[in-house]
């Protein structure tokens, strides 16, 4: 077989790879037209952030080991995957204040296509009684590093396959640990992701998990379309309340335009398996997200319709929680209990579509899945939104 493994990051015995080039030659078998390069940036905001570069010949993707093994761009041809935002980044962890008292230092670091919120808390920030943060924007294992990274290669079938492992621990408090596998095939424009989390204590806890996954243009554009096979969909606010009857369609970008949010239950086929689908306006060309409502059974729609320059996106987040803060969810029970020693695992895998006849094909398996007729709340609900 042809196959091989390379170890990029490995802590415990100090190997650490800073330059590294794969392709054909350096594998065998008939897979061709890959690449992968791993490299440490300098200079900036980003000086010290690994990255490797992942080139399966249709689809090319960043994954940042120094940034939670989040993924930071991608790009089909000349077509860019992720979004503009205004951060010049990737922005190493050292430079993102998570402890800050607003509790909104998250943003600092903030540019990736998809980044995961996580692990002890994934929502709004949340103070105490004396007005002291406890939990921050998204949480910490977008800021956490890798400390073991491991690259594969079938040169048979073509797959590639990077792993690596984040902890999220502190002294007296949670002991987690992210083992996640990012996979594609030679010549496929899509991408897997699944990450295992593991409670390295001895006592139980609970934890929660959301990707934010964020397309700007081109795949998002005035007019474009967000399908999914919604069960319900209700809004996180009153200002999100207002368009309520538009929360599928995306306005043009216009200055100052505050964010709106909506929160979804969605169907799914008989393993509990749903996706979205996300398609410009002329309908050439769209974005898939395939996940498990087992896992994930939350769905939210972060729509920021701002200028440009201010960073026009939307975010397409499954999770198992909506991104209210901590005592809020828990209280809901939409947390996940881990005994310790004990796992859980999330899946997700991400598509582009290049043509309209791709695109309706999307369509058509979202609308397979719609099979009970969809609520609409016009209000936000007491049990899905702190705001209501």
């Amino acid at each position: 077989m042809a196959e091989k493994s390379w170890t990029l990051t490995r802590w415990s015995d100090r190997t650490y790879v800073d330059k590294l080039t794969v392709t054909p030659k350096d594998v065998g078998g008939p897979a061709d037209g890959y690449s992968i390069q791993k490299q440490t940036l300098r200079g900036g905001l980003s000086d010290g952030v690994d990255v490797i570069h992942i080139d399966n010949g249709v689809l090319r993707f960043t994954v940042l080991p120094t940034r939670g093994m989040g993924i930071w761009k991608a790009w089909i041809g000349d077509h860019p995957i992720g979004w503009h935002s205004p951060i010049r980044g990737p922005v190493h962890p050292a430079f993102v204040p998570l402890t800050e008292p607003s509790g909104l230092g998250w943003l600092d670091g903030f540019d990736e296509w998809l980044v995961r919120c996580g692990l002890e808390s994934n929502g709004a920030p949340e103070f105490n009684e004396q007005g002291r943060l406890r939990f921050g924007l998204h949480g910490r294992i977008a800021n956490k590093p890798a400390h073991q990274v491991e690259l594969s290669v079938n040169g048979d079938t073509g797959k590639i396959t990077l792993r690596g492992i984040v902890d999220e621990i502190r002294f007296h408090f949670f002991k987690l640990r992210m083992f996640t596998t990012i996979t594609t095939t030679v010549g496929q424009p899509s991408l897997e992701v699944s990450d295992t989390i593991e409670n390295l204590s001895a006592s139980p806890t609970d934890i929660q998990m959301l990707y934010h996954i964020n397309y700007g243009a081109p795949w998002l554009d005035p007019g474009a379309e967000l399908l999914a096979p919604i069960k319900a969909v209700a809004p996180r606010d009153d200002h999100a309340a207002k368009n309520i009857g538009d929360w599928r369609r995306y306005a043009e970008p216009v200055p100052g335009t505050v964010e709106q949010v909506y929160f979804l239950q969605l169907q799914a086929d008989q393993q509990q398996n749903t996706r979205v689908l996300l398609k410009n306006a002329d309908q050439t060309r769209g974005v898939g997200v395939h996940f498990n409502v087992g896992q994930l059974p939350c769905f939210s729609v972060w729509k920021n319709t701002t200028a440009e320059a201010d960073g026009f996106v939307t975010g397409l987040e499954p999770g198992t929680n909506y991104p209210n803060s901590r005592s809020f969810e828990t209280a809901q029970g939409r947390t996940i209990p881990l005994d310790g020693g004990a796992k859980c695992s999330f899946d997700l895998r991400l598509d582009a579509y290049r043509s309209k006849e791709e695109v309706q094909q999307a369509e058509q398996a979202v609308a397979a899945l719609e099979v009970d007729q969809p609520q609409v709340f016009d209000r936000p609900q007491p049990s899905w939104s702190a705001d209501a």
